[in-house]
């Protein structure tokens, strides 16, 4: 089990295909997504990763947070998310992860806030068909009828579809397709729709229903230019 990412959504758009198909695509941006903190099972019970993305201003982080970056030696992070992980995928304090850590054709699920619509009737939010256009009904046309039942049970059970608050709430989409990817501006193209509004967090995560395909990095895509000094400290020791 790998680690996921956070992003953010910026817009939908659409791409062509060699065969000339249209394919419309969710764009969301990979932007300083860094491993916080770790979880073991010795100190906590369970193996995972603390992901932090975006930089936000030292005032509006609280103090004990603040401790927390500085040991990690991070920027402050906007939006902060634990990932549960195995032990083999587990990732080092301060490792970036770039948008390479998913591959084209691969199935992920996308966890995001749906957008707010406030206070909607009936027929928005459940697809009520509504009352009569006529036939002695007059006035109240949407609105979702008769709730509660005989003298027994004598109540309205909880849960009944009924006008309310409307989204707002955390959605998973699953099995959405990777489109393309560009590491280096750190974007990635999602097949269709994606939950939220533009400039929302999103978090991504391998599809729990789809096997992974090959070519996966792991135990994560890391960004490139954090990947290239560890890469090089061998070469040099060999060549002292």
């Amino acid at each position: 089990m790998r680690s996921g990412l956070i992003a953010q959504k910026v817009g939908m758009t659409r791409i062509f295909t060699e065969d000339g198909t249209h394919v419309p695509v969710t764009v969301l941006k990979v932007d300083t997504c860094q491993v916080v903190s770790t979880r073991s099972v010795e100190t906590d019970g369970y193996v995972a990763v603390q992901l932090g993305a975006g930089v936000a201003k030292v005032k509006n982080v609280s103090k004990a947070a603040r401790a927390n970056f500085a040991k990690a030696k991070v920027e402050p992070k906007k939006k902060l998310v634990e990932f549960r992980v195995s032990v083999e995928n587990l990732l080092d304090v301060g490792t970036e992860l770039s948008a390479a850590h998913f591959i084209p054709g691969q199935f992920v699920d996308v966890t995001a806030t749906t957008i707010g619509k406030g206070f909607a009737g009936g027929m928005k939010r459940w697809n009520f068909r509504g009352l009569e256009a006529t036939h002695g009904v007059s006035v109240s046309h949407r609105s979702h009828g008769s709730t509660g039942q005989r003298q027994d049970p004598g109540k309205v059970f909880k849960g009944k579809k009924m006008a309310g608050h409307m989204g707002d709430t955390q959605v998973t989409t699953q099995n959405l397709k990777v489109v393309s990817t560009d590491a280096d501006r750190g974007l990635i193209l999602i097949k269709g729709s994606v939950p939220g509004h533009e400039g929302t967090w999103v978090l991504i995560k391998d599809a729990i229903k789809r096997k992974l395909p090959d070519g996966v990095p792991f135990p994560a895509g890391v960004k490139a230019s954090a990947a290239a000094p560890a890469a090089e400290a061998p070469a040099a020791d060999a060549g002292e």
